[in-house]
């Protein structure tokens, strides 16, 4: 077994040239998937840059703003984005921190057919409905009620 650390105490300043207020830390990487925490300070930004990567965006805490190209939208934790690959995409704070998950996939021998389509901007910005969980039947009964102190019969010998 294997403890990934992350957190305060662990995070590095990061990301592309001219970015501000932002620290992180690699929980994961391989040839499948790099895994990243990022911590974002108030008034931090991830400049505009592009990416090779199908990039996952989980804001876990706080919130903040996500761009593509020109389009702005703000995001909240409990809500993720899709970042497509090779389209210019950027995040940042304002008046509050930001706590994210980066989930970067890169593109397998034919996946092309499966990347999203980037034809315009407003289609760039894509949220990620929540998984439905695969949950089986609830096995069981309600429990029996409290017996009822009234009830109670100390000629039984044993006490309340």
């Amino acid at each position: 077994m294997e403890i990934r650390r992350f957190g305060p105490g662990n995070r590095k300043p990061t990301g592309p040239p001219g970015t501000q207020g932002l620290t992180g830390q690699v929980i994961w990487s391989d040839a499948r998937a790099n895994i990243s925490e990022l911590a974002f300070s108030r008034q931090g930004l991830i400049t505009p840059h592009t990416n090779p990567n199908t990039t996952l965006f989980v804001v876990i805490s706080g919130g903040g703003f996500v761009q593509v190209g020109t389009e702005r939208i703000r995001i909240n934790h409990g809500e993720a984005v899709v970042w497509p690959p090779d389209v210019p995409h950027g995040a940042y704070t304002e008046g509050s921190e930001m706590r994210a998950i980066v989930i970067e996939l890169p593109e397998a021998p034919g996946d092309a057919a499966i990347q999203p389509d980037v034809s315009e901007a407003a289609s760039v910005l894509e949220f990620v409905p929540a998984p439905q969980p695969i949950v089986e039947q609830a096995r069981g009964a309600l429990a029996e009620p409290a017996p009822d102190p009234a009830d109670h019969d100390e000629s039984q010998g044993e006490p309340w």
